[in-house]
């Protein structure tokens, strides 16, 4: 496995030096978000508003940390929650955390989407919360379920405005554990046509990228990590894989 694993190792590192399929990977993403294709896709029969190379990548950092507690902010149709609840069970039944959770925040819980979640399998591992995701009350509620944890992993995916996001940071990225992950999601706004998203608070110089650099200014515990955004070549998260380094 060590050969392989250095093949794979070395394989990401000239693609991302190989600049027509990053071009190729670029173009793709711009041209497939007006047409909504990452609405597309389902996990274990919820919607996940995800691009399939992004619900990889997140299956691959919830086994490599093996996270007793999953954050994330904006749930939607709740395939993202059930996605890291079923990667939870998974991780449980290979050794890991039985008890291991995931808490969802959304602004806005839409009734038919919280039944099917509740009447998931998976919804025995998850907790959520409805309200704003930096609501100081929330924020508190949160942390209080992260205390006395060993390896928490965040997601932040819900409004991608630079000051939600900052704020988001702010409230949350500390509760992720040294070797783990905050994903910031959507940070792709910064690199695409200004006016791709008609009629939403943010876009190119106001978006998740943007407070994410703003953020790592003053935060040296958190580094970039750039070999996931490699691997993936085509993915929402560019700069937005955050690595607990300290």
């Amino acid at each position: 496995m060590s050969d392989f694993q250095k093949e794979v190792a070395d394989r990401i590192v000239e693609n991302s030096q190989n600049e027509a399929l990053v071009k190729s990977a670029s173009q793709f993403v711009e041209a497939a978000t007006a047409p909504k294709y990452c609405y597309n896709f389902s996990f274990l029969g919820r919607p996940i508003i995800q691009y399939p190379q992004d619900m990889v990548a997140v299956q691959e950092l919830i086994y490599a940390t093996q996270p007793d507690l999953i954050v994330e902010t904006g749930i939607a149709h709740g395939g993202s929650l059930i996605m890291s609840a079923a990667m939870l069970e998974l991780n449980a039944a290979c050794g890991g955390n039985p008890d291991a959770h995931v808490v969802g925040i959304d602004i806005d819980i839409r009734e038919h989407n919280r039944v099917e979640i509740e009447k998931h399998p998976m919804f025995k591992r998850i907790t959520m919360f409805e309200g704003s995701s930096i609501d100081p009350q929330i924020v508190d509620q949160v942390k209080k379920i992260a205390e006395g944890k060993e390896r928490v992993l965040v997601f932040l995916d819900s409004m991608h405005s630079h000051d939600h996001v900052l704020a988001e940071l702010e409230a949350y990225a500390n509760l992720t554990t040294v070797e783990s992950y905050c994903v910031v999601f959507d940070t792709i706004i910064e690199d695409l046509p200004d006016d791709i998203y008609p009629g939403r608070p943010w876009g190119v110089g106001d978006n998740a990228k943007t407070a994410v650099h703003e953020w790592l200014k003053s935060n040296d515990h958190f580094e970039i990590d750039k070999q996931t955004e490699n691997k993936l070549l085509i993915t929402v998260c560019p700069d937005g894989f955050l690595k607990r380094v300290r």
